[in-house]
């Protein structure tokens, strides 16, 4: 891999999760199409995307930054989430899933942010 970012196991399974939501969304009716479901993706695409960004060229409390704007898209993610499950669109255990996957991810990306100094 060529890019730093790549071997950060956080951007590894940001990516990951990405890609499950952005399947899982696809099942949410057609009229949230231009609300929860384009919110949920955009959300969830915003945890690895500023992984990246924070991690390329930048100092390190910019990168501290960067890992902030990752972790409030995680948790708008997982309002997202609770709103599908709320509204009938995913099944208990697909949010259960999802809930435990992006806990397990916040609870990684907050130890990696304390740890950049």
């Amino acid at each position: 891999m060529k890019f730093k970012f790549e071997n950060l196991l956080i951007w590894q399974k940001a990516m990951e999760i990405g890609e499950d939501i952005n399947l899982l969304s696809e099942k949410f009716p057609n009229k949230e199409i231009y609300n929860l479901s384009s919110q949920i993706r955009r959300a969830v695409d915003s945890v690895a995307l500023n992984i990246s960004e924070g991690s390329i060229g930048q100092t390190n409390p910019e990168f501290k930054r960067f890992m902030g704007y990752s972790i409030r898209s995680l948790a708008e993610v997982v309002t997202c989430l609770h709103k599908a499950y709320r509204r009938e669109y995913i099944t208990e255990q697909e949010f259960n899933k999802y809930y435990e996957a992006s806990f397990n991810l916040m609870n990684m990306m907050i130890a990696f942010r304390k740890n950049i100094k």
